[in-house]
C-alpha cells in the first residue's frame, strides 16, 4: 500500500506538468500539444516493446481490445470529448465539471467492506477544496448558464468528458486487479501503443496540418515538450498510476488524483513567480487533509 501510494503522488506530480507547458508555447493549440505528447507515448510505447522483445509480453485479443477501449476512454476519447465541450460552453464550465472526477472515483470505487463514515472526511475535504479553488480560479462562473443550443451541447459534451475519465479510471483498476500477472509496465506500453494510434487520428481530424506547424516559430519548442511529456507525464506517469492501480483500492487511487491539482498549482507559482492567494493556500490545505484522511480510511 506504501509503494502504491508513492506511485499515485508521482503520477499525480507528472500529470502536473501539462497544465504548465502550453503556457511555454501559448500561440500554439492545447490540441496540438496533446495528440504530439500521445503520440510521443505511443512512440516510446512501440519502442520499448520492439527493442525489448524477450522480456515484454505479447497481449492477447482480447487485451488488444481492452487496451484499446480504455485508451479511448481515458486519452485520446477523453480528450476530444474535453476540447468540443470547451468550443461549445468556453472553458469555465467544463473545469468545473471535469473538476469533479475524484470525487466520482471515490464515490463509485468504494470498498464494500469500507464504511461511509470512514470514507466521508476524505470527501468532505476534498470537495471544500474543489469549491474554494473553482471559486477562485473561475470567479464562480457556475451560473453562467446560457440558452444558445451549443452552450447546451457543450455542457454534454463536458459531462460525456467526466464519464469517460470515471469510467477509465474505475475499469482500468478492476482490469488491473484481474490481472495481476500482467506488469504495470506492459500494461502502460500497450495503452501507449493504442493511444498513439488514436492519437494519429485526432490530429489529422482536428489539429493543424503539418506544414503550418513546422513554419510556427515556436514549433522547436513544441516538439521538446510533447517529447517530454509524452515520455513523463503519459509513459512514465501511466506507469506509476499502472503499479497504484494495481495495489490500491479505486476510492484511494480517486483521492491521490488531487494530487494532480495541487502539483499544478506549485508548477504554476513557480512559473508566474507569485504567491498564491489565501483561498488558494486553504484548498492546498483541504485538499492534503483529504488524501491524509482518506489514506487512514482505508489503512
Amino acid at each position: 500500500m506504501r509503494w502504491g501510494i508513492v506511485a499515485g503522488l508521482l503520477a499525480g506530480a507528472l500529470w502536473g506538468v501539462v497544465f504548465v507547458v502550453p503556457r511555454m508555447t501559448p500561440a500554439l493549440s492545447s490540441l496540438d500539444l496533446a495528440s504530439g505528447r500521445f503520440l510521443a507515448y505511443g512512440a516510446m510505447s512501440a519502442a520499448v516493446l520492439l527493442l525489448m522483445p524477450g522480456r515484454r509480453r505479447r497481449p492477447t485479443l482480447s487485451q488488444m481490445a481492452w487496451a484499446l477501449g480504455l485508451s479511448v476512454l481515458g486519452f485520446t476519447g477523453y480528450y476530444w470529448l474535453l476540447v468540443l465541450a470547451i468550443r461549445d460552453a468556453g472553458t469555465e464550465v467544463p473545469t468545473l465539471i471535469i473538476g469533479t472526477i475524484p470525487l466520482w472515483i471515490m464515490l463509485l470505487g468504494r470498498p464494500a467492506g469500507l464504511r461511509w463514515s470512514a470514507l466521508g472526511p476524505g470527501l468532505v475535504l476534498t470537495a471544500a477544496g474543489l469549491a474554494l479553488m473553482m471559486g477562485e480560479s473561475r470567479g464562480l462562473v457556475v451560473t453562467q448558464a446560457s440558452p444558445h443550443p451549443d452552450y447546451l451541447r457543450g455542457i454534454g459534451y463536458a459531462v460525456a468528458a467526466m464519464v469517460s475519465w470515471t469510467a477509465f479510471g474505475l475499469l482500468n483498476a478492476a482490469w488491473l486487479h484481474r490481472h495481476p500477472e500482467v506488469a504495470a509496465t506492459d500494461w502502460a506500453n500497450w495503452l501507449g501503443v493504442a493511444t498513439g494510434g488514436g492519437a494519429l487520428l485526432l490530429w489529422a481530424m482536428l489539429g493543424t496540418p503539418l506544414p503550418q506547424l513546422a513554419a510556427h516559430p515556436d514549433f522547436a519548442a513544441a516538439v521538446l515538450i510533447c517529447l517530454v511529456t509524452g515520455l513523463g507525464s503519459a509513459w512514465l506517469a501511466t506507469i506509476l498510476w499502472n503499479i497504484a492501480s494495481q495495489r490500491l483500492p479505486a476510492s484511494l487511487c480517486g483521492q491521490l488524483i488531487v494530487s494532480e491539482t495541487l502539483f499544478a498549482l506549485v508548477y504554476s507559482f513557480g512559473w508566474d513567480g507569485q504567491w498564491p492567494t489565501w483561498t488558494q493556500v486553504a484548498a492546498c490545505v483541504l485538499f492534503t487533509a483529504g488524501i491524509v484522511s482518506s489514506i487512514r480510511a482505508h489503512r
